[in-house]
């Protein structure tokens, strides 16, 4: 069985299509769907149903895809020991929530490559149960989520405290009639939106009249047009409160606290790549807190 046949049908289970599975790959369609071709033959039985909705497991293509992360984790991290060196380089996959990507990455990865420019980072960004699935499942070495990871695999870290407030266009309405307009968020598994949904419910407020966007500057464009509502971190609005296009207003303490987390897994085999990135996320956290200390 080829590693490279491997590769691609993990990759094409994943992503459920051979055209974005190309795509990712970065091969022609018909060379994604020959060597699907080639390995169902190899091993003398279906392994994807074809249908309108995609690619979809068989049961042995689900008995395979079982093996075929492992296997692929194991062939990447014997290509990283044999080229292990203590200079940081390579590749480092991280991925980070929408509004942590926003606020605190630019200069944590300006930092990070302006010390280490040889390594090559690819940075993705999603909710929490995405991002925790890629680190399991070893698409990525590691990623900010929101709140602390109960799993045996992962190791975290706690680096950054975010308080939480209530966004608005800016005006003078009360904020009993302002929790009544649309809530923007990002997608159904944003924890943002699930603390909102909860606490509106405690106010006997119908949570019902949701509109998704994209990205985080969509929501605040939404919100300071009076579009609709949302929850965010302080740290992500207060430039735009400040130019008074937004206003933002407190939330029930018991709402109001985000924490942060680097995830990994336990047994992820750490390059000098990833160990300083490890150390910068930590510097980081400290710098924070000076300056939410300072303010």
């Amino acid at each position: 069985m080829n590693s490279k046949d491997l590769r691609i049908f993990h990759t094409v289970a994943i992503e459920q299509s051979i055209t974005r599975a190309a795509e990712v790959l970065g091969y022609v369609q018909s060379n994604v769907t020959a060597r699907i071709r080639q390995l169902e033959k190899e091993v003398d039985t279906p392994l994807f149903y074809r249908s309108k909705k995609g690619m979809i497991l068989t049961q042995a293509g689900r008995n395979l895809f079982e093996y075929s992360g492992k296997i692929i984790h194991l062939l990447d991290e014997a290509l990283k020991s044999v080229q292990y060196t203590q200079t940081p380089s390579g590749p480092l996959a991280i991925g980070s929530l929408e509004s942590t990507a926003a606020v605190h990455m630019p200069k944590l990865l300006k930092q990070y490559l302006n010390q280490y420019p040889d390594v090559k980072i690819s940075f993705t960004t999603g909710h929490t149960r995405d991002l925790l699935a890629k680190v399991l499942d070893y698409q990525l070495d590691g990623a900010f989520v929101n709140g602390k990871v109960d799993h045996p695999d992962l190791n975290q870290v706690l680096v950054f405290e975010e308080e939480l407030v209530f966004v608005s266009e800016n005006t003078s309405e009360p904020l009993s009639e302002l929790m009544r307009k649309p809530m923007l968020f990002l997608w159904a598994g944003c924890s943002m939106r699930h603390r909102l949904e909860q606490w509106m419910t405690e106010e006997g407020i119908d949570a019902t009249n949701i509109m998704e966007f994209g990205t985080l500057e969509a929501i605040l464009g939404g919100a300071s047009a009076g579009l609709g509502v949302s929850l965010l971190p302080k740290s992500a609005v207060k430039k735009m409160e400040q130019q008074g296009l937004i206003r933002t207003h407190p939330i029930p303490p018991h709402y109001r606290q985000s924490h942060i987390y680097y995830i990994y897994r336990k047994d992820l085999f750490q390059t000098s790549a990833f160990k300083k990135f490890l150390e910068h996320t930590q510097v980081e956290q400290v710098r924070v807190k000076e300056n939410q200390q300072g303010e």
